[in-house]
């Protein structure tokens, strides 16, 4: 036991410190300040529509946390592509600058393993990661909740599907940390996270076609990066429940519109979302630990 947490120890103090580095950056700061006033000003925006009316006549309570729902999807598309942007902005070059500025060099000379100083770098950046995720989609959820009444029918499953999200993009950002600058891994990383949501559009667009080569090229997508899956599991997880029968009824046509979901993501793809999060750590691990220094 005492072995166990000795071989911890070095981890655990990597994080601290990638938390507290990351502290310092103006970036973060900015990213609070920017999430906070973002909440305020969307949280009034839903109040007004109580204000909205048909011909003179007001809408209802079920209209109005109806509209609410929809426009929460978008507004969660928003924070998911924020997180998913500071995540490869603190990711890209956590290895690489620590390379080119000579700290590896220096913390490789005391009785410290690589992969002590990959997996605490991963650690404390999952930590902001989640943190983030949860700070800003339970301030969200809660203005909604205030201002409409409407509560999505799964908050936790919502968070932890953008946490998702941010920790596949995270991963990927430091793997290509241990092999390029931070400036071209953070561009590479982000251009694969937006061809994996076109992707899963085209995907969809196969499935309302029938076009099997495009149900293919989705597929292919969603297994190379699984970031279109996480995002179609949290659209789930905010639709009440006629909307979601409603997207059941279009049949596969619904299946097109990256802002609808029928159906919470397969059990399948979700494995493999976690599979491939652990299988391109070690990729990066294998990467730092061959790189000479």
């Amino acid at each position: 036991m005492r072995e166990l947490i000795a071989g911890t120890r070095p981890i655990l103090t990597f994080a601290r410190l990638t938390i507290w580095e990351a502290a310092r950056r103006r970036l973060l700061i900015a990213l609070v300040l920017l999430t906070l006033g973002i909440v305020v000003v969307t949280s009034f925006g839903f109040s007004r529509l109580w204000t909205i009316n048909q011909g003179g006549v007001p809408i209802g309570e079920v209209e109005v946390r109806l509209i609410a729902s929809q426009l929460l999807v978008v507004i969660a598309f928003m924070f998911s592509f924020v997180l998913a942007l500071s995540s490869v902005m603190v990711a890209a070059p956590s290895i690489s600058g620590d390379i080119e500025s000579g700290l590896v060099l220096s913390l490789l000379a005391r009785p410290v393993r690589r992969f002590d100083i990959a997996m605490g770098k991963w650690l404390g950046l999952a930590v902001l990661v989640v943190c983030y995720a949860v700070g800003a989609g339970g301030l969200e959820l809660l203005g909604v909740d205030l201002t409409t009444g409407y509560v999505p029918p799964h908050p936790i499953q919502l968070v932890l599907y953008v946490a998702g999200e941010g920790l596949v993009l995270l991963t990927l950002a430091l793997l290509l940390s241990t092999r390029m600058a931070g400036m071209t891994g953070g561009i590479i990383a982000l251009v694969v996270y937006l061809a994996a949501w076109i992707g899963g559009i085209v995907g969809g667009v196969g499935q309302a076609l029938s076009a099997d080569s495009l149900i293919y090229t989705g597929l292919a997508t969603k297994l190379l990066i699984p970031t279109d899956v996480l995002w179609r599991g949290a659209v789930y997880a905010m639709e009440p429940a006629s909307v979601a029968a409603a997207a059941r009824a279009a049949g596969p046509a619904a299946a097109a519109n990256p802002f609808w979901a029928a159906d919470p993501p397969p059990i399948g793809l979700m494995a493999w979302a976690a599979f491939w999060v652990v299988g391109l750590f070690t990729l990066a691990w294998w990467s730092f630990r061959s790189r000479e220094v």
